[in-house]
This record gives C-alpha cells, sequence and structure tokens, in this order.
C-alpha cells in the first residue's frame, strides 16, 4: 500500500500514524488461523456430519468480516473509540440480561443468544468495550478525585461479574477479574483496592467451586491423580504434546485430534503441537508476546492517562486469553472453555478480538498533537518580503 505525503485522506493519515509492525504481527497471527483451520476443522465437521471443510469455510469468513472490522475501527481518534466502547458495552449488557431470560442453554450454562439462526455471545463483546469504558473512568478518578469514578468503574464491574457468573461464566469472570485488577493497580489508585479485587475474586472462585457443580469437576480432575483411563479432552490434549515432540508429526498426519470435540475450538493448541512440534507452539507463544509488548511499549509513551490505561487493558485482555487457553492444553490449568485469539473457530470470539485490535490499532496510533504525521504542508512556506 502506497500513499503520496501530500495524500490528506483519512485512510492516508492512518497509513502514516498506524503501527506498522503491530498490524503486520496481527496478521500473520490471523494467518496463521487461517493454516491451522485447515488442519484441525475437517475431522470434527465429519464427525459432526457436516461436509469437511464447513467450519474452514466460515472462519475464512469470520476472519476477512474481522478484518474489515478491525482496520475500520483501526480509523477511529480515542475520543471515537471511548464513545463506540459506551455504545457497545450498553448493548452487550442488555444481552447479557436477555441470555439469563431467553438464551440458549448448553451444556448447562446460558451464554448465547440465537438471532435469525445464528448464536451470537454478548459476553465477547462486552469484554473491549468494558476494558476502554473502565480505563476512562479509573483515569477520571485519579485526575477527579471529587467525581465519584472509581464508585462507577467498582459498581460497572460487579455488575458485568455477576452477569458472567450467572449464566455461568467462570473462565470469562476470571479474564475479566485480572485485567480490571490490574488496571487498577496501574492506575496507581490505592494499593489496597487492587488487593481487595484479588480477594474478591478468590473469593468468587471459591464460591464457584461450591456451587457450580462443573466447576467442581474441572478442578477436582485437576487436581486428582492422573490415571491411564483418563479420556477426558485435556487429557488427550497434554498426549498430542508427547506425540508431537518437538518437530511434529506432519501437517494433516494428527491422529488425536479425531478424538477431540473441540480440537477447532478450545483445544486447537494442542493440534499445533501434535502436528507441527513444541516448536511451533514456542513460535505461536512469542507472536502472541510480541503483539502484546508491542501494544505495552506504546503505552509507555502516551503521554493520556486514559488512552495509556486503554492500551494496557486490550493487551492484557489479548494476551491473558490467549495463555489461560494455552495453559489449558498443556495441563496447567483447569479446562476453561476459552478460545485461542483468531485461531479458534466462533464468530463472536472472532468479531470481539477483531474490535479488541482495532481499539487497540487505534489507540496506539500517532497523534497529529505529538510528533505526527510529519507530512508536508499543502503550500510551501513563502520567503518573508520584509528586509
Amino acid at each position: 500500500m502506497k500513499f503520496s505525503r501530500a495524500d490528506r485522506s483519512r485512510l492516508a493519515e492512518w497509513w502514516f500514524t498506524v503501527d506498522h509492525v503491530l498490524l503486520y504481527a496481527i496478521l500473520i497471527v490471523v494467518a496463521t488461523g487461517l493454516v491451522l483451520s485447515i488442519a484441525a476443522s475437517p475431522a470434527v465437521a465429519l464427525k459432526k456430519g457436516f461436509p469437511a471443510y464447513y467450519f474452514v469455510e466460515r472462519h475464512v469468513v469470520f476472519s476477512v468480516i474481522g478484518m474489515g472490522l478491525m482496520l475500520a475501527v483501526s480509523l477511529l481518534a480515542p475520543a471515537s473509540v471511548r464513545r463506540l466502547s459506551l455504545a457497545v458495552l450498553a448493548v452487550s449488557m442488555i444481552g447479557l440480561v436477555a441470555v439469563l431470560l431467553v438464551g440458549e442453554e448448553i451444556n448447562g450454562a446460558r451464554r448465547w443468544l440465537s438471532i435469525e439462526g445464528r448464536s451470537i455471545q454478548p459476553s465477547e463483546f462486552a469484554k473491549p468495550a468494558f476494558v476502554v469504558v473502565s480505563a476512562w473512568l479509573l483515569a477520571e478518578a485519579r485526575r477527579r478525585p471529587d467525581m465519584p469514578a472509581s464508585a462507577l468503574a467498582l459498581a460497572l464491574f460487579a455488575v458485568f461479574a455477576g452477569l458472567l457468573v450467572v449464566q455461568p461464566d467462570v473462565g470469562q469472570t476470571m479474564l475479566v477479574t485480572l485485567v480490571w485488577t490490574a488496571m487498577l493497580f496501574v492506575s496507581g489508585l490505592a494499593l489496597k483496592g487492587a488487593a481487595l479485587a484479588a480477594v474478591m475474586g478468590a473469593v468468587g472462585l471459591y464460591g464457584a467451586y461450591l456451587y457450580f457443580p462443573h466447576v467442581a469437576f474441572r478442578i477436582d480432575r485437576f487436581f486428582g491423580p492422573q490415571t491411564s483411563s483418563d479420556y477426558s479432552q485435556g487429557a488427550r490434549a497434554i498426549q498430542s504434546f508427547v506425540e508431537g515432540g518437538f518437530l511434529g508429526r506432519g501437517p494433516g498426519e494428527g491422529t488425536i485430534k479425531t478424538s477431540l470435540p473441540d480440537a477447532h475450538t478450545d483445544y486447537i493448541f494442542a493440534v499445533v503441537a501434535e502436528e507441527y512440534g513444541a516448536l511451533a507452539c514456542l513460535a505461536l507463544l512469542a507472536l502472541f508476546a510480541f503483539v502484546v509488548l508491542r501494544a505495552l511499549r506504546h503505552a509507555e509513551s502516551e503521554p493520556d492517562p486514559p488512552t495509556r490505561l486503554a492500551v494496557i487493558g486490550l493487551a492484557l485482555m489479548f494476551g491473558f486469553q490467549a495463555l489461560i487457553n494455552m495453559g489449558v492444553n498443556v495441563g496447567l490449568l483447569p479446562a476453561k472453555g476459552m478460545t485461542l485469539p483468531f485461531l479458534s473457530a466462533g464468530g463472536s470470539s472472532m468479531l470481539a478480538i477483531s474490535l479488541t485490535l482495532g481499539m487497540l490499532l487505534a489507540l496506539t496510533r500517532r497523534r497529529p498533537d505529538a510528533d505526527r504525521l510529519k507530512k508536508p504542508p499543502l503550500m510551501p512556506s513563502l520567503p518573508s518580503l520584509k528586509p
């Protein structure tokens, strides 16, 4: 893509201000997801009675739509990103309430709304919007102590986390709590607030263990003794790493994926391990880490507190979600039902992650009031006529 320095269009301005390295890294993750979808999805599709490339075609469609959404959002200014986040959060909260009333119940949980025959998960879209709105509230709380912004931030977190818990979606609740606690700590507010959030998270997890049988079952299985008769998805995922070794069996040569019902979603990292090896998994981990660290580097030099906090929150949301998914696959965490960004199949997840990174690209662009576009003026300066 080439633009003239004299081009004053919005697209040209975007091109000269966006972080190209971060953009290319994200596109590499998306392209990797398309390749891995071909490896992991056909076996699952055939087992479910669909055409072999059913999930692959869906992944391609949602990837294209997602990239369009990401690039469109990345054109926005920080103030527009905050307004968009407020609108998305309001709609998503309504969706979360509707889920409890009329949502589909799948595996004992109500997380999806069925609209025109398609399932939508409102919580996925609420996450990035929640981060940006919370960042603004926390920044305002520090800038203007006379305003009840910190109380509003806490209330927003409590409502959002509560709506997630009653679905129940313990994994997403943990993710949101981790990110919000980190933002609270980075915002410079009292450390006791961050400590309180951490304690609330621990108490919430213990409560989930007591009151949700599926959570207790997963935790008990995780901490219980492993046996050779364990045929759970987690045990088979770990076996994928054993079978794949360092270099893998080769593309399409994996066999354990045929016995993993969620090989195309929650356990696609295990498919990578068996077919491409542990080295490919490490490279994938490094790619996710690069995106996060690149964004945090921007946050370090960002002078605007709400933008800085939002960049940190969005980057951590992206990174923690990937880390939790990988941790489940390698047996370091109990099963969570969380997707691997851009790699796992799922329309809501793909579009929500695209929205997240679109906001991240928008907020990490160089601003016109800093060093900025570095483009020549439309009219050259004329020499002074004064002697």
